[in-house]
């Protein structure tokens, strides 16, 4: 799909009403406007609504269903987030290594990519956070390399979607690599997780580092859950250098930031962010109070 694409979610236009439309799980259910978080929105927004950088398909935050229309947690999220507030949102597919360029350049409003939310972002974003998880490391279905920590990637190929805190991550294990006597972790660095994924059912890659969420999401969809599944290392239960998720924008766009963050916190309270999360298996990554810049916490 090109970058160009946009795709609309549901929402109500601004003023007028006082409750909005959003399809969830196939049925369609009332998510009533916040107007505290909606006075907040600046009034540009209003009468243009937010357009959205979306890296799709990066199942399951974002993801194309047989039409080729948007669906996934992310743009489920958003629809949300767009009653509550009374707006429209775009969601635009915007690859996630441009997504920050094509913020600077005007292009979009925010980016809603499963983006994690580190120090070294917060000097040029805004993060409004969502969720909570780490790392994992996803393997062919029966381990044939038998990976059970980071340290046995050490000397192979490890797969992971370009511009991620994953690669950093790696990136970083080059001298505990050395001192356990082997070569430097190899990053086959690809434009998509999807094509991550490939690498490592194509034996280009002997794992793919990811995000939890999506890890576990492909672990259990994948060819009904034959085809991948999770390193379990007994020091990291709970993934590796587990990190916030958020909704990036631009610094300096203080009113849409805290409009945005009261919206996902009336979404939590109202109990729509905990259906979303059971929707999509991810309710082990979500967090007790909506947040903004917590890279530090």
């Amino acid at each position: 799909m090109g970058a160009a694409t946009a795709l609309v979610l549901s929402g109500c236009s601004g003023g007028g009403s006082d409750s909005a439309t959003s399809t969830e799980a196939g049925s369609s259910t009332s998510v009533q406007v916040d107007a505290a978080a909606a006075a907040l929105l600046p009034a540009k927004y209003k009468e243009s609504g937010i357009n959205v950088a979306a890296d799709m398909p990066n199942p399951p935050m974002e993801m194309l269903d047989e039409n080729q229309n948007p669906t996934g947690f992310d743009y489920d999220l958003a629809q949300a987030l767009g009653a509550k507030l009374g707006v429209k949102f775009t969601f635009v597919q915007q690859t996630f290594d441009t997504a920050v360029p094509s913020l600077q350049a005007g292009k979009h409003d925010i980016i809603m990519a499963g983006m994690n939310d580190t120090v070294e972002r917060e000097k040029v974003l805004d993060f409004v956070d969502y969720f909570h998880a780490g790392f994992v490391i996803v393997v062919q279905k029966g381990n044939p390399e038998n990976i059970t920590r980071i340290l046995d990637l050490c000397g192979k190929n490890v797969a992971v979607q370009k511009s991620t805190v994953q690669g950093e991550l790696l990136e970083g294990y080059a001298d505990k690599c050395k001192a356990a006597g082997a070569g430097p972790i190899n990053l086959v660095q690809l434009p998509t997780e999807l094509d991550a994924q490939t690498a490592v059912r194509s034996n280009k890659a002997v794992a793919d580092v990811v995000d939890a969420s999506v890890g576990t999401y492909a672990a259990e969809t994948a060819g009904d859950g034959q085809i991948f599944e999770l390193v379990k290392d007994a020091e990291h239960p709970g993934g590796y250098n587990p990190v916030y998720t958020g909704i990036g924008l631009l610094k300096g766009n203080d009113d849409l930031a805290k409009a945005l963050n009261m919206a996902l916190q009336s979404v939590m309270d109202d109990g729509t962010y905990a259906k979303l999360l059971d929707k999509y298996k991810l309710s082990d990554f979500a967090i007790d109070k909506a947040g903004i810049n917590r890279a530090s916490e």
